[in-house]
C-alpha cells in the first residue's frame, strides 16, 4: 500500500506514536522501540534504549525542526515513510526517507537518510 496525499498519512501505531514524540521527549520515542532497537542516522548506529533516547535528546537540542510524514509504503514488516523536513539546520527543507522495520507493537529498527 502506498499513500501520497496531502491529507494526514495512515501511519501503523507504532510509527505514529514515533512521530508524536518525535521532537516533544526522548524518553518516549525511545519507548517505541524494542529494547533492542537499532537506529541509523548519519551514517551512525545506535542501539537499545538508552542509547536512541541519547541520539535523540542530543538531535532535538541541535536543531528545532518538524518532520511530516508526506507518504507510506508498507510492505509487511517494513514501512517506508517520506517525510518533509523543516526546521533551523542547513538545507532546510528537505526529503527524507525513515525505513522502519517493525516487530509486533515497537519499531526493531530505523534507517534515516535522504
Amino acid at each position: 500500500m502506498q499513500t501520497h496525499s496531502n491529507a494526514a498519512v495512515d501511519l501503523p501505531s507504532p510509527i505514529r506514536a514515533y512521530f508524536a514524540a518525535d521532537t516533544a521527549d526522548a524518553s518516549a520515542v525511545a519507548q517505541c522501540f524494542s529494547e533492542g532497537g537499532v537506529v541509523v542516522d548519519e551514517r551512525h548506529e545506535h542501539r537499545g534504549r538508552a542509547a536512541i533516547a541519547r541520539w535523540k535528546a542530543t538531535a532535538t537540542a541541535k536543531y528545532r525542526y518538524a518532520s511530516v510524514p508526506i507518504a507510506v509504503d508498507v510492505q509487511g514488516p517494513e514501512v517506508i515513510v517520506a517525510t518533509r523536513l523543516t526546521g533551523d539546520f542547513p538545507g532546510s527543507p528537505l526529503e527524507l526517507r525513515y525505513r522502519f522495520t517493525l516487530e509486533g507493537d515497537r519499531i526493531s529498527r530505523l534507517e534515516i537518510a535522504p
